[in-house]
């Protein structure tokens, strides 16, 4: 694709308002003073208006640098400093002065640690239900490089719905994602799904991927148990980054969750600005 064809402009069903209203505010500051990362900042989520506006926001653990580097994803790649003991804790309080009702945690790839921060998620989600008790959450959860001893160290803390993001269809994983696999992401997410727990997943779409390979993933992910599904555009974050190869227009969105749907997941959010933690309360008890 060319330099030209990389700046086509946005169409309009992409642009959206970062919104500043107080509750925006009060996020921002609320995240800043206790220190902590959200994937709405390192992923440019364009839903940060929205959310920051609601007072929600999806926190990201195990620091701000990553040591995957996927061509997709803003997020700093790199060596990432030790991680932090008070960060657990500190989630826990920004949840509760946010008064959360619902809440999605997420974190980068820590490939660098002998659990790849199994035990550092699992010691999180232990606070957050200790300091917020009502407070319902949703995982957003790396690979673990396959490790199921330490999936299941997340799996025995009970999160109400554990996530793991396929990204892309089968053909353009490798492409995409710079360490994961797709047989082994499948397989997180079975293990998930036997667990008894509400195992969600989400795609990417303009990325040049065709329409029966994305009906495929839908299958394998059912196959694999998954029952709760997101669907969004692809933004390039940077010129670094993989272009996009196409916008999908909405109605392409909603026919993909019709057919979700009708294969047989029990909850979609499929459109251009969805993202994996858009609506996440929405996905509770479906």
């Amino acid at each position: 694709m060319s330099d030209k064809e990389e700046r086509v402009r946005k169409p309009d069903w992409l642009k959206v308002s970062l919104g500043n209203n107080k509750q925006f505010s009060t996020t921002g500051a609320v995240v800043s003073s206790n220190n902590l990362h959200t994937i709405c900042q390192s992923g440019r989520c364009p839903n940060i208006g929205e959310c920051w506006n609601r007072g929600t926001a999806t926190f990201m653990i195990g620091g701000a640098i990553c040591t995957r580097s996927c061509k997709f994803c803003n997020t700093k790649s790199g060596k990432p400093l030790p991680l932090h003991p008070d960060e657990p804790q500190k989630v826990a309080e920004s949840i509760r002065q946010l008064g959360l009702k619902h809440a999605v945690i997420t974190s980068v790839d820590r490939d660098d640690l002998p659990d790849y921060g199994a035990g550092h998620w699992a010691e999180t989600i232990r606070r957050v239900k200790v300091l917020n008790p009502h407070t319902t959450l949703e995982t957003l959860i790396p690979d673990f490089k396959g490790n199921t001893d330490c999936l299941n160290k997340l799996i025995e803390t009970r999160p109400e719905i554990i996530s793991h993001n396929m990204e892309t269809v089968k053909r353009l994983s490798p492409l995409v994602r710079s360490a994961a696999r797709y047989e082994r992401s499948l397989a997180v997410l079975k293990q998930i799904a036997d667990a008894e727990i509400p195992a969600k997943s989400g795609l990417m779409l303009g990325l040049g991927e065709s329409e029966d390979e994305v009906f495929a993933l839908m299958e394998d992910l059912l196959e694999s148990g998954v029952r709760l599904l997101s669907v969004g555009q692809y933004l390039q974050p940077s010129r670094q980054h993989l272009a996009v190869k196409a916008y999908i227009n909405p109605a392409v969105f909603d026919r993909y969750k019709e057919k979700a749907y009708s294969l047989g997941f029990k909850h979609v959010e499929s459109g251009p600005l969805v993202r994996s933690s858009y609506h996440s309360a929405t996905f509770l008890n479906r």
